[in-house]
């Protein structure tokens, strides 16, 4: 795995090389999308039926086989092994208790001149989950984006996943049946995210998206926001870890190449100020990729976006770190919780030697869908206010818009709207 030192002449070269890790030409494919979303719109379920048949190698007969019945779903729950039942529900349970501290509140405020000024929390009424199905199905993503949902109160929630050779995965499936998901339908890539946002006659327009995906995902994501919301642009995984020389390098290793697996763009950066726990780690590295089942991934991913740097104190290595701002950044130091006030930027923060990465994805409690590339620097991970919206409550007396409405007045006349002036000027008692 490469080391590079803050000393280095190049040093800055090389971390500028690491900041755009994330960086992705979507030009290339905004006409594809594009074209994608257009024949959705056009054409519908037609469209989507002709996409399945040419990207997942199987097709549709009927607009009804687009869609997994219901009692697929349930089946497949009742047929589950009962440990991974088990684990299904605990991740559930504690995913929804993390995230029902998340709901906001409605509230008024009441001013002594009668003025009332308040906020009203309200879901959307329809969600819509992408949920990833090309190299691998992730029933936990499922969760962590249908949760969220369901705690926020949103009256429908629509899954879209890819079926390579009609084969739904059956974990994914009793996951939905978990969930109480009654609508998935089976398609991915651009035309999921275009059939989510303009609807088909099947399937109806839904106000929010969320969930990760390639680049072509993400990239109808980006073209399709305003005419719905939706929770990020999200890039490949990564991971990125802090480690004094008290940290053990089996350890850091394997949590490194735990991000190396997910894909080739994958990045996994290590910032340590121990030079013997830079090779030591890098020597891990080299003897965990001979057994991982998805080797070559790792080590493709390891070999052009993996890094390990050493820095000269632990201010230094968290400075970095921040202008890295990574989507799981692990503090493997002696005092881990010392140095949380000075990290600003990390979709997830894990605390301690026995905070794997992984104990998150799954069954932590907090959100696994988090900001990627650099862009934890402005997003949050996916929450529950995600799926909701605020409208704010305005309410006047008589008095109220006797004592501040002439202000009111005077500020639209100064932007030259009389309407606006005499629409509150009309309500003043002379």
């Amino acid at each position: 795995m490469k080391i590079i030192n803050t000393k280095d002449t190049n040093f800055k070269e090389e971390f500028e090389n690491i900041l755009g890790r994330a960086k992705v030409d979507i030009k290339k494919v905004s006409g594809i999308v594009n074209g994608i979303i257009d024949d959705i719109v056009e054409n519908g379920n037609k469209a989507v039926k002709e996409h399945v048949a040419k990207f997942d190698n199987w097709t549709p007969a009927s607009d009804a086989d687009l869609f997994i019945d219901v009692e697929d779903m349930e089946k497949a729950y009742n047929n589950i092994d009962a440990k991974l039942k088990v684990s299904l529900h605990l991740a559930y349970d504690r995913i929804k208790k993390y995230h029902e501290k998340q709901l906001p509140k409605s509230w008024m405020d009441y001013e002594s001149n009668g003025t009332i000024l308040g906020q009203k929390v309200t879901a959307v009424d329809r969600a819509g989950l992408y949920i990833p199905g090309g190299k691998a199905a992730y029933p936990s993503s499922l969760l962590m984006n249908a949760i969220p949902a369901i705690v926020a109160g949103v009256e429908e929630i629509i899954v879209c996943t890819p079926t390579p050779d009609d084969e739904p995965n059956e974990l994914l499936l009793a996951a939905c049946h978990l969930c109480g998901i009654k609508t998935v339908m089976k398609v991915g890539g651009a035309s999921a995210v275009a059939a989510m946002a303009y609807g088909t006659e099947t399937l109806k327009k839904v106000d929010v998206i969320t969930g990760p995906g390639n680049i072509f995902v993400a990239t109808a994501k980006k073209l399709v926001f305003g005419e719905v919301n939706i929770d990020m642009i999200a890039g490949p995984s990564e991971i990125g870890i802090l480690a004094d020389g008290t940290a053990k390098p089996k350890y850091l290793a394997i949590d490194l190449l735990s991000q190396a697996e997910h894909d080739e763009m994958a990045s996994s950066i290590m910032i340590t100020t121990c030079e013997e726990i830079a090779k030591f780690t890098s020597d891990e590295v080299d003897n965990y990729l001979k057994v991982l089942s998805r080797n070559e991934i790792a080590k493709k991913s390891i070999d052009e976006r993996g890094c390990i740097i050493i820095a000269t104190s632990m201010d230094e290595a968290i400075e970095l770190m921040n202008e890295i701002a990574p989507e799981h950044l692990e503090v493997m130091t002696k005092s881990p919780f010392e140095l949380l006030p000075q990290i600003k930027h990390a979709g997830a923060i894990f605390l301690g030697e026995n905070t794997p990465e992984p104990i998150g994805d799954y069954i932590a409690g907090p959100n696994h869908t988090l900001p990627t590339g650099g862009t934890a620097k402005f997003y949050s991970p996916l929450n529950v206010e995600d799926f909701m919206k605020k409208s704010s409550i305005i309410s006047f007396s008589q008095n109220a818009i006797n004592e501040i409405g002439e202000a009111c007045a005077l500020l639209a006349d100064t932007e030259g709207l009389t309407a606006h002036a005499e629409s509150v000027r009309v309500r003043i008692e002379k």
